[in-house]
């Protein structure tokens, strides 16, 4: 099921052609406050939002649905600064969109997204790591009760550390799983990420418990790191 926002009529129009023929469910809302109504009859797998609507934003609606589900969002937009979509990604959307837009690659982004969420649905929706609680299903962390704040990069990171935890995983493999196989071999883009997670989760980043390396092979999300 796809829930799709935006106050242009003709977009909502292609997008529900595009993904009805596709063989997706569509519900369609002009607004933010229909799309929270729509939700909550209905929750949605995937949601496909604009930013720029007339009443709440589409940067503030995210975070109204993931409130009541654990819905993947996709940001549709014509905002297509850099900044803008790092702010994006950073608000927690699994992918960004510009307009205009191929149709054919909004299905193919969509079809993206639910691959890596089924992926983790084995996952134990809270994962405690030392005096870190991680849920996973509710994107939270806590250190000590306090709550993180972590971009939806990292979050991506996270979640493959947390898809076999106690394990080590191949650099290769790890990048794939976060990223997409184009990235497989990027592994300096993979040391910047996993750092800037460390500098959130360890007590002492310079001397990593939480997240273990095996020089020249991979990581591992240490389950006992006391």
């Amino acid at each position: 099921m796809v829930l799709a926002v935006d106050d242009e009529a003709s977009i909502l129009r292609l997008v529900d052609i595009e993904l009805t023929a596709q063989g997706f469910q569509v519900l369609k809302a002009h607004n933010a406050e229909e799309a929270l109504e729509l939700a909550a009859k209905t929750p949605p797998d995937v949601a496909v939002l604009d930013i720029l609507m007339p009443g709440m934003l589409g940067t503030e609606l995210i975070t109204k649905l993931r409130e009541q589900n654990n819905v993947a969002v996709i940001f549709l937009t014509a905002k297509d600064k850099d900044s803008e979509i790092v702010l994006g990604l950073d608000l927690g959307a699994d992918d960004y969109i510009v307009k205009p837009f191929n149709p054919e690659e909004l299905t193919a982004r969509i079809r993206a997204v639910l691959r890596r969420r089924s992926a983790g649905e084995t996952f134990e929706r809270v994962l405690n790591v030392g005096d870190l609680e991680i849920d996973l299903e509710r994107r939270l962390i806590r250190r000590a009760g306090a709550l993180l704040e972590l971009s939806a990069n990292e979050w991506r990171l996270l979640r493959a550390l947390a898809a076999t935890p106690g394990k080590l995983i191949p650099s290769y493999d790890l990048l794939s799983k976060t990223w997409g196989a184009e990235y497989r071999s990027d592994l300096e883009y993979l040391r910047v990420w996993i750092s800037r997670l460390r500098r959130k989760l360890e007590p002492d980043p310079e001397h990593p418990s939480v997240i273990l390396t095996k020089p020249g092979v991979g990581y591992m999300l240490n389950t006992d790191p006391g």
